[in-house]
């Protein structure tokens, strides 16, 4: 599959064969996310509380009260007034957060470890904001701060209130001095009202004051994102496509050899031809026992996911096929003194089609089997063979791999006459196969090991 396209159905087949392996991996996965919930991410809660601004703001003085809200003069306020870390709001800054609303409103949000503590940080830091933004725009109600406009107003009534004693102070008689007197009282007063009205309606500040705290903030009842369940998926998903990356990964930079002209040409021989092996995808699983083993045949990695699915064969198909390459053997050979049928060690249906064929051979030709290591390759020397038959399965073993198998044929002084490929196929019912006859004895060559170092 190294250059075929991805397509759908290959993601089928891994999650069809390798779904034990996948769902471990999952698993981890979730698990992963649940110990950044604990380690990284702790449970976080968020309250929200809300301030109304009266009077008509533009967007841009709407987002500058949100960065009022936010800033450290508020929240170093409310952090004394919390008193969580016995310092100032630069722990706090992160947690705090504000947004305009629709309808001239400031949400005000504050993130804790609890939700009684996210409700009180929204709230104190609300209540810290209107006070700070109502004192910079002079509507603080503070009597030992009290300034600007409103000591104004405040020596405008008493100045008021003196002039109206004044009037009543002056000669009641109707001359003409005291009635000039209170004429003039009069329009004091009149200026002075006049010139208090234009004062308020020429401050910014008048129409925009009196914010107010739309009620406390409403206890959180669940966890800020991201919460512990998003972490979980999140990790597991994760993990699930990278496993479902690694395999196809692994499967487009997989360099076996999978056709019979491209194992000859590595092994610079000929194709004779190709035999089945009943079994199906179970006859790559290799031997052996113990945890490790079990461990791989439970998960699923013993066989190979991206080799194709086995078609059906019969007993009598499969005979006829090795007799059609046992024939050939002995046309292209003829009067061969016998020959070294090499099996690469672990490859379990190349070494069970040299079995099938030693024994359909029945010694015309002679045939001796030996398993030849692949990561350090070594042949026995000539005997009497007059060359050596590969036999392997198709799609187990690299270029390399099976150059060095030719190398130590070569030094062993055998010649690789030729190449038997055998693939998996899945046994189906057929009528029982001719029976033998009765003089017939089938003989078994000897099978032998090859052992040492490299060649």
């Amino acid at each position: 599959m190294s250059d075929d396209t991805i397509r759908l159905v290959t993601i089928g087949r891994i999650f069809r064969r390798r779904w034990r392996l996948l769902a471990v991996i999952t698993l981890v996965g979730a698990l992963l996310g649940f110990g950044a919930s604990v380690a990284v991410f702790p449970p976080r809660y968020t309250a929200s509380a809300s301030v109304l601004l009266p009077g008509a703001w533009e967007e841009r003085e709407l987002l500058t009260q949100v960065n009022v809200a936010t800033s450290s003069s508020v929240v170093d306020r409310a952090a004394d007034a919390l008193d969580w870390t016995g310092g100032d709001g630069s722990e706090l800054i992160d947690q705090v957060s504000a947004k305009a609303a629709d309808g001239n409103i400031v949400e005000i949000s504050g993130t804790a470890e609890t939700p009684e503590r996210a409700q009180q940080l929204a709230d104190r830091v609300a209540k810290e904001f209107v006070t700070f933004a109502t004192r910079v725009a002079g509507g603080s109600t503070d009597p030992a701060r009290a300034s600007g406009p409103e000591a104004l107003r405040k020596k405008v009534a008493e100045t008021n209130r003196r002039i109206t004693e004044l009037a009543n102070a002056a000669d009641p008689g109707q001359t003409v001095e005291s009635v000039q007197a209170r004429t003039s009282l009069e329009k004091l007063r009149t200026s002075l009202e006049e010139a208090m009205k234009k004062l308020e309606e020429a401050d910014p500040a008048t129409g925009k004051a009196g914010m107010v705290v739309m009620g406390p903030a409403a206890l959180p009842t669940g966890e800020a994102p991201p919460t512990r369940t998003q972490l979980m998926a999140g990790g597991a998903v994760l993990a699930l496509l990278v496993g479902v990356i690694a395999h196809l990964t692994a499967a487009r930079s997989n360099r076996r050899l999978r056709t019979g002209p491209e194992i000859a040409a590595a092994l610079g021989s000929t194709l004779i031809g190709t035999v089945d092996v009943p079994g199906g995808r179970a006859a790559h699983r290799p031997g052996g026992g113990g945890p490790r083993a079990w461990t791989r045949r439970f998960l699923g990695v013993d066989t190979r996911w991206d080799i194709p699915t086995p078609l059906a064969s019969d007993e009598a198909g499969r005979q006829l096929r090795y007799r059609r390459v046992c024939a050939r053997i002995r046309i292209q050979l003829p009067g061969s003194r016998g020959l070294l049928v090499v099996v690469p060690d672990g490859d379990e249906i190349g070494r069970r089609a040299a079995e099938q064929l030693v024994a359909e051979a029945k010694n015309d030709p002679r045939m001796r089997m030996v398993d030849v290591p692949v990561n350090r390759p070594m042949v026995p020397d000539r005997d009497t063979e007059s060359g050596a038959l590969v036999v392997l399965s198709a799609g187990s073993w690299t270029a390399g791999e099976l150059s060095g198998i030719a190398e130590a044929c070569a030094d062993g002084r055998h010649e690789v006459v030729g190449i038997v490929v055998a693939g998996p196929v899945r046994s189906r019912s057929s009528r029982p196969a001719a029976q033998p006859e009765e003089n017939a004895t089938p003989v078994l060559a000897a099978r032998g090991h090859a052992t040492g170092g490299p060649a």
